[in-house]
């Protein structure tokens, strides 16, 4: 186990423990009952465990799981107001700590794909934030993309908090929009196997260092006989520098004492390091104030919709590929077990 103040922290840090939740292998709606009695339980016994903890995070896919074959049908769907989310705001609430949940999210249009969501709940059993997965890990997720940018909440001691979802932590664009919006901790649920272990492990530390925040992140861990979830949770200093690491173990909590003081000192203080000041007053010596024109051809594209990259046309896998090559599966489960789903493309048309 990796830990730091693990079970007492000072009056200003935040205290945080991230668990290595064992991969759900779910073959059914009621599978989902019993993983959100588990999360909660866990959220006790961690609080009970850690009492000062301020905030526990679950990984992605813990909730519903990684099942392809059904993960997309209306049973296998959770809403914000659904019961589940419920019990998730009163394991928080009675246990005093904030939590980070995953869910996948029925679409407010039921005949598009579904999100990836996560939601933070407060220690008063409310929702703080609400985020819906930005960057989809194609061609294997099948979800829509999210719809609701990178938002930031207030967290307790001190803290702004985003989280991003699993391979939206892959894209710096996405780390530099949370800090751009204040955030100083940046949180990360994942489900990833271990194709990826390596950049898990880099872009965690690039995404602290070039925006001066604390990043914590955490995976499932276990083999669902299929793929192997690495586990790993990492905390990581905002000067890129790992401040603790899990292992592969399923049920490893892994936690760390935290202070956003410093690193809103940091972004206010440093000079050299503060890249992420620096990139909108470029040369500041050389010309007072700095210089502020977008010279980035590619954020004047994105922004206009007109994104295409040189070799765009020769990009092969851009859809569904081998992993729905009828579409997206919808609606409700097949009652004989036979998948005879309406794909998502013919459902919007």
């Amino acid at each position: 186990m990796a830990s730091t103040g693990s079970v007492s922290s000072w009056e200003e840090s935040l205290l945080v423990a991230m668990i290595q939740y064992p991969v759900p292998v779910i073959k059914g709606p009621s599978d989902i009952q019993t993983q959100v009695d588990q999360i909660c339980k866990a959220v006790a016994s961690t609080k009970a465990g850690y009492p000062e903890a301020d905030l526990i995070v679950m990984p992605e896919y813990s909730t519903q799981g990684l099942n392809t074959a059904i993960w997309t049908y209306d049973e296998m769907l959770l809403r914000i107001d659904s019961p589940e989310i419920d019990r998730f705001k009163q394991a928080c609430k009675e246990n005093d700590v904030w939590g980070v949940f995953s869910l996948m999210e029925q679409n407010d249009d039921p005949s598009l794909p579904p999100f990836n969501s996560a939601i933070i709940i407060n220690s008063d059993g409310e929702i703080a934030l609400h985020y819906r997965k930005l960057q989809p890990w194609v061609p294997i997720e099948p979800w829509s993309p999210g719809n609701y940018g990178m938002p930031v909440c207030d967290g307790p001691k001190g803290s702004k908090l985003a989280v991003c979802i699993c391979h939206d932590g892959m894209f710096p664009e996405l780390a530099r929009e949370a800090a751009y919006k204040g955030a100083n901790v940046y949180i990360r649920i994942s489900g990833y196997s271990t194709q990826v272990n390596d950049q898990w492990i880099w872009t965690n530390r690039t995404n602290a260092w070039q925006n001066l925040m604390y990043t914590i992140s955490v995976n499932l861990a276990g083999y669902d006989g299929v793929f192997y979830y690495f586990g790993e949770g990492t905390v990581c200093n905002y000067d890129g520098n790992v401040i603790q690491q899990g292992h592969r173990n399923p049920w490893e909590i892994v936690t760390a004492e935290l202070f956003p003081r410093l690193v809103d000192k940091a972004r206010e203080n440093w000079a050299l390091e503060n890249n992420i000041f620096n990139l909108g007053c470029r040369a500041y010596v050389g010309k007072p104030g700095g210089e502020k024109e977008n010279y980035l051809t590619w954020v004047k594209d994105l922004a206009n919709g007109e994104y295409k990259l040189p070799w765009d046309e020769k990009v092969r896998i851009r859809d569904g590929w081998k992993y729905y090559p009828d579409g997206v599966k919808l609606g409700p489960m097949p009652q004989n077990g036979v998948a005879e789903p309406v794909p998502a493309a013919a459902a919007v048309n």
